[in-house]
């Protein structure tokens, strides 16, 4: 019997500019969440940090399992999109996390 698969998370942290704020945004609604989004993962969180020494976006998207992320993450579509978006920003990381269940109750 095997295990249902676990969704996992993918967060991207950055700095977006201040000087070609128009651009950036028209990519990130225009192009990279629509994109995303039709690719199959889920938006999930989207912060903005008003205060510390922190980026100032963390994104965060859902994906069905890990194989489903891996797949989209090699894509020549999430490679380009990723690129575009590195160029617009500063301090662009990504990451992978398991989503934990909460405790039953």
């Amino acid at each position: 019997m095997s295990l249902p698969s676990q969704q996992v998370k993918l967060i991207l942290t950055y700095d977006p500019p201040f000087d070609e704020r128009e651009e950036y945004v028209q990519f990130i609604l225009g192009r990279f969440l629509p994109t995303l989004e039709y690719m199959g993962l889920e938006l999930c969180d989207s912060w903005h940090t008003a205060y510390g020494s922190y980026p100032l976006r963390l994104t965060g998207f859902l994906a069905p399992d890990p194989e489903t992320l891996e797949t989209i993450l090699l894509s020549e579509t999430f490679l380009e999109l990723e690129e575009t978006l590195k160029d617009l920003v500063d301090n662009y990381k990504r990451r992978i996390v398991p989503i934990r269940t909460p405790f039953p109750y």
